[in-house]
């Protein structure tokens, strides 16, 4: 999460943008002339042609459904990306779930964000968040939003005693997959990318577990005594900044280069030129960052049991987190029941595109998505 202050005097424009995820760089981007993997080209296809709704299996009677964010080439700064629900037909206030995806204030491009949540009542559900960067990097998110969840649902592993493994596996296997759709033209991501944070709630296990790479932060509002009493964050995920010990390392070793830009940000370089120009260690997409500078696609998983002291889950990207402590946002959301989860998103969004106006002078907003679930709430069939 970046609290960084901003300084007195209001910023430029530019110097504004060197908050988001791309810097300046120094590369045409065009792709490698690789052979594709005929093996990938396949499993790519298969993807496309499957259900959602029939991977989705589960016993009679089990209700399910998937929503998530829709591709939208609006620009208009704090619209609302469409999203669309599939499979049985579920208000989703009535399991507490509430969801907000919204434009920033940069008119060249789209909402780079993207999200899905999917469910099985009484089993499993799934939520997501993929904050794209770079010039398509809305392609790769929407990309990875679609085809890993599926990935996970294809293997025998997932909420099994190898999750962790399977969860690697996923991750990698569609850092291929994205690899293979750009030297096919489907997208383009040697310089564009995106973040990825997942979430498996564990219905029958009372477990939740945690996959993430980049900056698209977790937080679970936990009551600390008693249901209803004080409450406290407790941040899931940690941010795969370049300037970590142990990130930076794995950059150097690899043979990329570390450098603060100046204003907010340490970012990524290869070792001989000035790109990617990533403010992430980690990611998904961005395949000259992996190729020449040390870029991980690998996540770190999480595991963590359930109690009825948890209270809400907060799945969003750093447009949220940029200017708001993790505390400051479950207290928000506290003061909301959770029949009025769409509300507390919406406010969320709302008080998080405030501070960056007033932080940055008007001069950039980063995309802002919010997915939240109240834990007592989302296990339980809607009435």
């Amino acid at each position: 999460m970046g609290c960084a202050k901003s300084s007195e005097q209001k910023p430029t424009h530019e110097a504004a943008r060197r908050r988001l995820s791309v810097g300046h760089v120094d590369k045409d981007g065009n792709a490698d002339t690789a052979e594709t993997s005929e093996d990938d080209r396949g499993l790519i296809k298969a993807l496309n042609d499957e259900n959602l709704m029939e991977m989705l299996k589960g016993g009679d009677g089990d209700r399910k459904f998937s929503i998530g964010s829709e591709t939208d080439q609006g620009k208009t700064s704090f619209a609302n990306k469409s999203a669309k629900q599939v499979g049985d037909e579920v208000d989703p206030t009535s399991i507490g779930l509430g969801y907000t995806c919204r434009k920033g204030l940069k008119p060249e491009s789209p909402n780079q964000d993207s999200w899905t949540v999917l469910k099985i009542e009484g089993k499993f559900s799934i939520y997501a968040v993929f904050d794209g960067h770079g010039q398509k990097g809305h392609d790769v998110s929407e990309f990875v939003k679609v085809n890993l969840p599926k990935l996970m649902l294809r293997d025998q592993r997932f909420r099994g005693a190898e999750m962790e493994a399977c969860l690697k596996d996923c991750f990698k296997k569609v850092q291929n997959l994205v690899a293979t759709a750009d030297r096919m033209k489907k997208i383009s991501a040697q310089m564009s990318g995106t973040t990825c944070s997942v979430a498996i709630h564990d219905h029958e296990e009372s477990k939740l577990t945690v996959a993430h790479v980049a900056d698209s932060t977790i937080v679970l509002g936990k009551f600390k005594d008693t249901p209803g009493g004080d409450i406290e964050a407790i941040t899931l995920t940690r941010d795969h900044k370049p300037d970590l010990k142990d990130e930076r390392a794995r950059i150097e070793k690899a043979g990329g280069r570390v450098v603060f830009d100046g204003y907010a940000n340490h970012r990524v370089y290869a070792k001989n030129g000035r790109y990617p120009g990533l403010n992430m260690s980690r990611c998904l997409g961005d395949l000259m960052g992996h190729a020449d500078a040390g870029c991980s696609a690998e996540p770190e998983v999480t595991e963590r049991p359930l109690s009825n002291l948890d209270h809400v889950l907060l799945v969003c990207s750093d447009g949220v987190w940029e200017f708001m402590q993790a505390i400051e946002a479950v207290k928000l959301i506290n003061e909301f029941p959770a029949g009025q989860a769409m509300v507390a998103a919406e406010r969320l969004a709302k008080d998080a595109w405030d501070r960056w106006i007033r932080e940055e002078g008007g001069a950039v907003v980063d995309d802002i998505t919010v997915v939240l679930i109240y834990m007592q709430s989302v296990g339980k069939p809607p009435p």
